[in-house]
């Protein structure tokens, strides 16, 4: 293996030859700087553009509606002891939309099939947050949502590319990377579409089927079950993923139960609204002598 003990500056060999190719890759560079082609900054401009802030929807009387814009966050482990040697507790997460590098630096958009994970960044942007979106026909929009009834799981449109929430019983080609458990993804081509469509279970497994036809209420815990499957989604708290915004636990479909055969809170989650603004006080505008 011959080694290379010259630069072209000291002339010696090929020396115009390699002075024409340095000049000609610093042209190139240059050129796709200006043009924003560089990968870099492809990647930075995904970035910038996938975690700038968004607006949830702020419900009035409480409940979850179609055509709502929420985030689906998981609160942090109850029990903070470690369970594990070098496993820290579970931090409140929220799910998330995933890309590979390669098709980041292709696109400027969700597209395709992309992974989900629970990002431990609990601002609403456009990977985490998402809209309730119809299973059926006919529902018109800001009906609220109901216990057991059908919907699907929609990122935004534009930049979210309007992909939908998809699960399958885990198969020998199709499971979670880390724990081998059922799978779950963002789609933009649905083929079977029984497997996005999801339901709202009531957190109380005692009051399971008294509540089976009431509204949702946004901000409390629920569980998020798969139709198809009845899976509930489910975070695995000792298990992380690597992604493109850094190290995010991994989430699948999977009903955790413990000893009362009751959902642990790996499967607690809540659908989180807008808070409505504050009414200014009309008493603090006023004269005293108004204020009656």
């Amino acid at each position: 293996m011959s080694v290379r003990s010259y630069n072209p500056s000291v002339r010696v060999g090929n020396w115009n030859e390699d002075t024409c190719l340095e000049e000609d890759m610093v042209k190139d560079f240059l050129e796709k700087k200006e043009k924003g082609e560089l990968l870099i900054q492809k990647a930075s401009n995904l970035r910038s553009t996938i975690l700038k802030p968004s607006d949830l929807s702020v419900t009035v009387d409480g409940f979850v509606h179609f055509g709502d814009t929420v985030v689906i966050m998981n609160e942090a482990a109850a029990d903070q002891v470690r369970t594990q040697p070098g496993v820290e507790p579970r931090q409140a997460n929220v799910l998330s939309v995933n890309m590979s590098e390669t098709k980041m630096h292709e696109t400027m958009r969700f597209e395709g099939t992309c992974t989900a994970s629970a990002s431990k960044s609990l601002n609403p942007c456009v990977r985490n947050t998402f809209v309730i979106a119809p299973a059926q026909d006919g529902i018109p929009p800001g009906s609220p949502l109901t216990y057991g009834q059908h919907f699907r799981l929609c990122t935004l449109p534009g930049v979210g590319g309007n992909l939908v929430l998809q699960s399958d019983r885990v198969s020998f080609h199709a499971s979670a990377e880390k724990s081998r458990k059922q799978l779950i993804s963002f789609v933009d081509e649905v083929q079977s579409p029984y497997l996005t469509e999801w339901r709202i279970l009531c957190f109380n497994p005692q009051i399971r089927m008294e509540s089976e036809g009431l509204p949702v209420p946004a901000n409390q815990r629920i569980i998020f079950n798969h139709c198809k499957s009845n899976e509930d989604l489910c975070v695995v708290s000792g298990m992380s993923v690597r992604t493109p915004f850094g190290r995010e636990y991994e989430v699948v479909a999977h009903t955790d139960l413990d000893s009362h055969r009751a959902e642990k809170d790996v499967n607690h989650w809540i659908i989180k609204t807008g808070e409505p603004a504050q009414p200014t006080t009309l008493a603090k505008t006023l004269p005293v002598g108004d204020q009656q």
